[in-house]
């Protein structure tokens, strides 16, 4: 039988050359200094698949501490097992988005502050949309792209009160088949 697997999400790392974080030495250290087994990376935005191991939060609290004492960045870990990758895709709010890089599930670290989705909608540019579904929050950018939006990083965290991490539909789709 094969072993579930996952993925470890990292937050903001190797985006605009902030918060650098190889991931070549990242999965040499994971299979060194960590008892996850079967590590792989995809892109270099701070995907982890691996095995799941059996305490999830565990794990994402030693590869937070071994991220931040190898590369000097303290990014929170957000995992995702393959059938919680299977129901976001199945439960996406938004089948008919423009485009899926435009797209994008932001996996949660735990539930949002109340009133989070009502903070947001105020938000929002024309053509733009959301929806909570559990601890995924989509986002459709339409066709203004990220670079237009008034939901900023700084806007999403003071408005959802957790950690997230994002990630367009067709990487979302892809860690979905790399964790099957």
């Amino acid at each position: 039988m094969t072993a579930e697997r996952c993925a470890l999400l990292l937050r903001a790392v190797n985006v605009s050359g902030r918060n650098r974080v190889p991931m070549a030495e990242l999965r040499e250290l994971l299979g060194a200094r960590t008892a996850l087994t079967t590590v792989s990376t995809y892109i270099a935005s701070g995907n982890i698949l691996c095995d799941a191991p059996a305490d999830l939060g565990a794990a994402c609290a030693e590869v937070r501490a071994l991220i931040a004492e190898a590369f000097g960045v303290d990014t929170p870990v957000i995992a995702r097992s393959h059938a919680e990758l299977e129901v976001a895709l199945a439960e996406n709010p938004f089948p008919d988005a423009a485009q899926d890089k435009m797209l994008h599930a932001m996996f949660l670290e735990s539930e949002p502050a109340e009133g989070a989705v009502d903070a947001l909608t105020e938000r929002l540019v024309a053509g733009e949309r959301i929806a909570l579904i559990g601890r995924d929050l989509w986002i459709d950018y339409d066709e203004g792209g990220v670079q237009n939006t008034k939901l900023t990083k700084a806007v999403l965290d003071r408005a959802l009160g957790v950690a997230g991490t994002a990630r367009n539909l067709r990487t979302v789709r892809t860690l979905a088949e790399l964790t099957a």
